[in-house]
């Protein structure tokens, strides 16, 4: 008990920081004796810059390439060391927090963190909003909004997921429904292969149905009415439909579609850009990848919807070099250098000329998720939802609700998810 509530009262302390902080939109490093400094060393020669960048492992040549020309591209302006150190988007929250004063003057990180790195103090307000906002799909500047502020440089659109289909046998047309993917799946005794183990992908029944679940207030606890009965369609009309895809011959619930392409067995999956090489390699000519179908619910037809994320360029306020340390940032995120991250990385663009030039707008993954974004939610969620949720998707792929009363196992599911985190 004593733990979740030292994590709880942490919680609010680093919210309480945030707002603290709001008035204070200079970097809270006294630059003065610095600046002096530079104007001394100015006088014998060039500025003198070190920045530092964390970036994934995999960006390592990325990085390389891209600091390696801002470098050169700011020559004769000064004499600029850049050292990355590899750390995952995912692990960069914590490091930064637990060490903000030490940490790099430029770090990669998620959409799903930047609120709690800006309510914690790690995060510059961007110098160039109005450039950000123009340049980048409206999606991804809102994820790097906080509280009406930019806090963050974007680089990536493209961590949702999409479509994936053979079109040996299935039509542009087909793939508009679930029902016809199905249908044509059973009859040719294929799969339609989706992970409902995951709340990440479960989510994309609910999402356009009027049935909510997110992040309180709180930044802990989650709300939900994913069991609501007063819904226009209701908790249980969502569970019935989940149940008949279950039990349709021609539905697999799976997290190796691959294997299943591979075996020849799965001719439709959801997925994402990650996959994407993978897939064209399987199915060659017959390869295609478009949004999600509709599905049927309470006699409806409905857009299936997605979870998206946002990668991005965060600058450290205490950066010794703030001002440059904004301008890599701003460099790495450019048009140019977005494009250069697709033909290195793979990695679908953020900025709108980016997502339209060359190999990227041929590339059909790109495409697909960047057109799914239109129907999508940015992930804000508390701990407490995954487990529920993979409990409740195992069940409904079975097809039935393992004896128990289907509201029950609803009402159940919806207590766990918005359970407290301290008890």
């Amino acid at each position: 008990m004593g733990k979740n509530l030292l994590k709880y009262l942490l919680a609010i302390s680093a919210i309480s920081l945030f707002f603290t902080g709001c008035g204070n939109k200079t970097s809270p490093k006294d630059t003065s004796s610095k600046e002096a400094g530079k104007e001394d060393g100015q006088k014998e020669g060039k500025e003198h810059v070190a920045l530092s960048i964390w970036a994934g492992e995999e960006d390592k040549d990325y990085i390389a390439t891209v600091t390696q020309n801002f470098i050169k591209e700011h020559s004769d302006e000064a004499d600029i060391t850049i050292d990355w150190k590899p750390v995952v988007e995912g692990q960069c929250r914590n490091a930064l927090l637990g060490d903000v004063l030490n940490a790099a003057d430029v770090y990669t990180t998620t959409d799903g963190d930047i609120q709690s790195i800006v309510a914690g103090g790690a995060a510059s307000p961007v110098t160039n909003p109005a450039e950000v906002k123009e340049n980048n799909l409206e999606s991804a500047v809102d994820a790097v909004t906080v509280y009406g502020h930019t806090y963050g440089y974007p680089i990536t659109a493209d961590n949702g997921y999409f479509l994936y289909y053979n079109k040996k046998y299935l039509s542009e047309e087909d793939v508009k429904s679930l029902d016809k993917i199905l249908d044509i799946a059973a009859k040719n005794n294929k799969k339609f292969a989706m992970d409902w183990s995951s709340g990440w992908y479960l989510y994309s029944f609910y999402g356009q149905t009027g049935l909510k679940v997110g992040l309180n207030k709180d930044g802990v606890t989650n709300f939900c009415t994913w069991n609501s009965s007063k819904n226009s369609i209701k908790g249980t009309d969502v569970a019935n439909a989940l149940m008949k895809i279950g039990r349709n011959p021609g539905f697999e619930s799976t997290a190796d579609w691959i294997k299943g392409l591979k075996q020849g067995k799965v001719i439709a999956c959801v997925s994402g850009v990650w996959d994407e090489t993978a897939i064209k390699g399987i199915l060659g000519d017959n390869y295609a990848a478009t949004i999600l179908p509709s599905y049927t619910v309470a006699g409806k037809q409905v857009q299936m919807s997605c979870y998206f994320g946002y990668k991005m360029l965060g600058v450290n306020p205490y950066s010794e070099y703030l001002d440059w340390a904004h301008k890599l940032a701003n460099y790495i995120s450019n048009e140019e250098n977005q494009e250069l991250r697709f033909e290195m990385r793979g990695q679908g663009p953020s900025n709108i000329k980016a997502s339209q030039s060359g190999k990227i707008k041929e590339s059909q993954a790109v495409q697909a998720v960047i057109a799914q974004s239109e129907f999508s939610e940015l992930q804000r969620l508390g701990g407490n939802f995954w487990d529920p949720v993979t409990e409740f998707g195992n069940q409904m792929a079975k097809g039935n609700t393992g004896g128990k009363n289907l509201q029950t196992l609803l009402d159940n599911m919806v207590k766990k998810i918005k359970a407290s985190t301290i008890g």
